[in-house]
């Protein structure tokens, strides 16, 4: 079977980059924006960064901010109504994940009618139509859903969250400008930067991974253990290598796919409302432990990415460890809590077990597992 790779058609990199929105809409002829952002950002001024370019340029627009933290389809089908009555043409994502999953499904069933339930764009659905011609201006450095054709929607009634993987979904224009992330808070960024790495480490592991987004990976990895500490702390360099190290790490997952921890996190997320970035941080270790016997090598080039030194020295088992320690070094070092104990409760095993089990991410995890082993996985952070 072929192998894929599904990638923006444009991306700009870099401070300064929203300034490319401007000739991007123009050129297109596109006369009004339905602008994505959530509550916070509008708040504290990060949407106005894009809102005030579109001003000066005279390009007209409407904000659509009734999106969560976790966006549930609620949120999503309220924007398709308010796209529809909005007059626009275009959409233009501001934000982390929760933005850009919102704009992503409202501009699915905008070109796609017949899914306006929602429920029925899980898993990889049968779309005919690119969505709505979409600007994505990601706010976090983590989530890379400005280059994924992955989103992640809430089922409120359900206590589930659903994936939905669709190459109709993906951006046209991509704008990673590190000056848009430079409010997030030290939490936000550490957790943000912690799902880059999970996905890198995923994408690197899972079983549909081969040569060219092992290479995405390995640079991910590298990037985001240079920079994740820096960034955190508020360095401008350490920012800036976090934006592009996510970013690198969604070009290549989006297209092989990641593993359990994703699938555990989303039931942490959809069940307690666990912020997804410090669900993956806290699971990842523990799952790259299970994980190990099956792995081959690969942890040899995860643990010297990660900047552990005399790697080549080391036994299988000795480089296995490293990587793993190295991983909850980092995430120690940024504040992430190592364990579930303030999160989940042992009456809710059951379900999420089941759940994350049921979730689309489970299959392409290295190790085949079953409910109970996903259990055990719970209960060891407990």
């Amino acid at each position: 079977m072929a192998n894929r790779i599904v990638l923006n058609p444009i991306s700009y990199h870099g401070k300064g980059a929203i300034e490319s929105i401007v000739p991007e809409v123009q050129s297109r002829g596109f006369q009004k924006a339905f602008v994505c952002s959530d509550p916070d950002l509008i708040k504290f001024g990060v949407t106005a960064k894009v809102t005030d370019i579109l001003d000066k340029a005279g390009l007209a627009y409407e904000i659509y901010s009734d999106i969560k933290p976790n966006p549930t389809i609620e949120n999503v089908q309220t924007g398709v109504a308010a796209y529809k009555a909005s007059g626009a043409d275009y959409i233009i994502a501001i934000g982390g994940g929760s933005s850009m999953d919102t704009a992503k499904a409202i501009g699915i069933i905008i070109t796609n009618p017949e899914f306006a339930d929602v429920r029925s764009l899980e898993g990889v659905a049968p779309t005919k139509n690119k969505c709505v011609f979409t600007i994505a201006v990601p706010t976090t450095a983590g989530t890379a859903a400005e280059v994924t054709i992955n989103y992640v929607i809430t089922d409120v009634e359900k206590k589930r969250k659903f994936v939905c993987v669709d190459v109709h979904d993906i951006p046209e224009v991509a704008v990673i400008d590190p000056d848009m992330m430079a409010t997030m808070p030290k939490g936000l960024t550490a957790a943000t930067g912690m799902d880059a790495l999970t996905h890198a480490i995923e994408g690197f592991t899972t079983k549909a991974a081969w040569e060219m987004t092992d290479m995405f990976h390995l640079k991910a990895i590298e990037i985001i253990a240079k920079s994740l500490r820096g960034a955190v702390n508020g360095c401008e360099c350490g920012r800036e290598g976090m934006a592009l190290g996510q970013y690198i790490a969604g070009m290549g997952f989006s297209n092989v796919g990641l593993g359990i921890v994703h699938s555990m996190a989303h039931c942490l997320g959809a069940v307690y409302d666990t912020p997804h970035g410090v669900a993956n941080a806290i699971l990842l270790p523990t799952v790259m432990e299970y994980n190990a016997p099956v792995t081959g090598d690969k942890y040899k080039y995860i643990a010297a990415a990660m900047g552990v030194e005399g790697v080549e020295a080391m036994s299988q088992d000795e480089y296995r460890k490293a990587a793993c320690d190295a991983v909850k070094q980092l995430s120690k070092d940024v504040g992430i809590p190592a364990d579930l104990k303030e999160i989940a409760k042992k009456e809710d095993l059951d379900f999420l077990a089941e759940s994350a089990f049921a979730d689309a991410c489970r299959p392409g995890n290295p190790r085949d597992t079953s409910v109970e082993e996903i259990k055990e996985l719970f209960l060891k952070l407990m």
